[in-house]
């Protein structure tokens, strides 16, 4: 027994000094621009694996050299409750909630049917339902309401897993971040560390890689069309001038006045 709360006693105090551990970074991030992310590394360790070599672009820009529409772009697309919040948005995070689990209730229904479906096919002609394969239901998409602070705290330290230990230290780190950090300095670390392409991060080297002009120069459009491109940024550099890019950067760019900045 004694052994058990040894190793108890062991594991909590490994945790609270992982806290503190964290708590030290994000304070130095008040005044240190952090040199990577979690996640950079881990792509970086594949770009070296996949192809041998390492593309990379990443330029640091300052808070204030940054475009004030990209700033807004960001905002309007990601989480146009940024100014406000204090690191969760939980109106957000309600409706995704909702919305996963409607999605997870119609994939069951769907599951029922096939396998009610396969039920009847055997018994209206066994061999024949034997050597076919019930076509496969579709495992419904997971939506997220994350806010830029959560994203961040997630790309700075942790792992890509979706487990419930991983997701309750992002829940942490969100809130160090809020605590540590003010809402401009945050979005200025996010903007500069964000993915947007194949080895592209950082709103400087997107900026020089979709329009050869510095992110300060971006006008409103083009500002929303990076915005447009931060869920999926692989994906939409293969489709830059895809219909639904065109789309969804025109829609945000007429809700750029109405984004709040920090």
């Amino acid at each position: 027994m004694r052994t058990v709360w040894r190793w108890v006693v062991l594991v909590m105090a490994a945790g609270v000094l992982l806290q503190l551990y964290f708590v030290a970074r994000i304070a130095a991030m008040v005044v240190i621009d952090p040199q990577s992310t979690a996640f950079q590394r881990s792509e970086a360790w594949r770009l070296v694996v996949d192809t041998g070599s390492l593309p990379w672009r990443q330029q640091w820009v300052p808070y204030e050299q940054l475009s004030s529409n990209l700033k807004r772009a960001v905002i309007a697309s990601e989480d146009d409750g940024f100014a406000n919040h204090d690191g969760v948005d939980w109106d957000a995070l309600e409706k995704a909630w909702e919305k996963n689990a409607k999605a997870e209730e119609r994939a069951a229904q769907a599951l029922a049917l096939a396998e009610r479906a396969q039920a009847k096919a055997a018994a209206k002609n066994p061999a024949k339902a034997a050597a076919s394969q019930p076509k496969p239901v579709k495992a419904p998409k997971v939506i997220g309401g994350s806010t830029i602070t959560q994203q961040l705290a997630k790309n700075l330290f942790l792992s890509g897993e979706r487990t419930l230990m991983r997701k309750g230290q992002e829940f942490v780190l969100t809130l160090l971040l809020e605590a540590l950090l003010d809402k401009q300095r945050i979005l200025e670390i996010y903007l500069n560390n964000v993915e947007w392409g194949e080895g592209v991060f950082g709103a400087e080297a997107a900026a020089q890689r979709y329009f050869r002009k510095p992110a300060s120069k971006l006008s409103t459009y083009e500002a929303a069309r990076l915005a447009v491109m931060l869920p999926r940024p692989k994906y939409f550099e293969k489709l830059p001038n895809s219909s639904y890019v065109a789309a969804r950067a025109s829609v945000i760019a007429r809700r750029l006045e109405s984004a709040e900045l920090p």
